[in-house]
């Protein structure tokens, strides 16, 4: 399989980032058909800090230039222990466009994926590869969230990939409004990850893990559900796993965003079998990979019942797997992504879990 790429140095983003800030003729330039998120949308942090948050469609370039300039900053987080790169490889067309005669409609979609590898890994013989996958609803890639578990996996050896897949924020509009929850978005991590096996040719075809939390979770669930011999091992943290129980217990808003025209389209009423197939819950069957799952009883985000829901599901089918329940544990949503003495013993047992399958090198860093 091969994939048409472009490569988007990082290093560029030095020299122009700065000037994209204060130029408001460099925003004018922007290559988007339509613009991209206002303030009102959710950045990248904001999108998946709130428990009830406020989606809106891009209505200015900003999110663009804040994306440029938190790429930065991976430098700064990571660069002492990794060689980072950003690139591009394209994932199937948009399936939603109206006009299919539009020029460039059923083009392949363009995807941004960040690389990490680290500096001292041997790459003379084969290495495993982790494929991370950001959390959020319009959300992205972001050091505010994922920097301090993007350095704690390059610390155990793993080079890692990471798609900014459709509906990311940070691109313009159009790319915001290409998400395909739960569908072409899963597609996308995927293809990441062949994308990435074909560049490296160091890297283990065999030892591929994937890791996600909230919606990344339920990406990572989708992912090693239909594609169960391409990973060797999966973690779900926290995953929305239920979106028929879900749309019952958020808001209004909420509600609204999944409805929406470029979105699913229908509210759950209206079509709870599209909501259903797009629900971890339902594809229990289809295990088959070794899976640890983490939960909160006081998840203000994805609600216990969910994960829940999954657990339950899982052992009726009779599959394998492990999971732990955390009760009450202090920081909600969030309680093992922070920095306490709970949340580092958490990430711990994630990372034997995944060395368990991977070997990773003990690298000295």
């Amino acid at each position: 399989m091969s994939f048409a790429s472009r490569r988007t140095p990082l290093s560029t983003v030095l020299v122009l980032a700065p000037l994209l800030l204060f130029t408001d003729s460099a925003l004018a330039q922007e290559p988007a058909p339509r613009p991209a998120p206002s303030a009102a949308a959710p950045s990248s942090a904001a999108a998946t800090t709130s428990t009830v948050p406020t989606f809106s469609p891009p209505n200015d370039n900003s999110d663009v230039v804040l994306k440029r300039m938190d790429d930065l900053l991976w430098y700064q987080k990571v660069g002492d222990i990794a060689d980072i790169d950003k690139s591009e490889y394209t994932g199937p067309p948009n399936e939603h466009i109206k006009n299919k005669k539009e020029p460039g409609a059923t083009n392949p979609i363009l995807l941004h994926a960040y690389t990490f590898i680290p500096r001292k890994l041997d790459r003379s013989h084969k290495q495993p590869l982790i494929v991370f996958v950001h959390q959020g609803v319009h959300a992205s890639l972001d050091t505010t969230i994922d920097a301090h578990l993007i350095r704690e996996l390059l610390e155990q050896g793993y080079p890692i990939v990471a798609t900014d897949y459709r509906g990311s924020t940070g691109y313009g509009r159009t790319f915001y409004e290409d998400i395909d929850y739960g569908g072409h978005e899963v597609d996308d991590v995927f293809l990441g990850m062949k994308w990435m096996l074909e560049r490296y040719s160091f890297l283990d075809s065999k030892r591929v893990g994937i890791v996600g939390w909230s919606h990344g979770g339920l990406i990572t669930l989708m992912n090693i559900f239909a594609h169960s011999h391409d990973y060797a091992v999966a973690y779900a943290g926290v995953p929305v796993s239920d979106l028929v129980a879900r749309m019952g217990y958020e808001s209004d808003g909420y509600r609204q965003l999944y409805s929406a025209p470029y979105h699913l389209g229908e509210s759950v009423h209206d079509d709870i079998a599209e909501y259903r197939k797009r629900s971890p819950v339902n594809h229990a069957k289809e295990l088959d990979t070794p899976l640890l799952i983490h939960t909160n009883t006081n998840d203000e985000d994805v609600n216990y019942l969910e994960v829940e829901h999954l657990i339950q599901a899982l052992k009726f089918e009779g599959k394998q797997f492990e999971y732990k329940v955390y009760d009450n544990a202090p920081g909600g949503h969030y309680f093992n992504r922070m920095d306490t003495p709970l949340a580092i013993q958490s990430r711990k047992e994630v990372y034997t879990f995944l060395a368990k399958y991977l070997h990773p090198d003990r690298l000295t860093l």
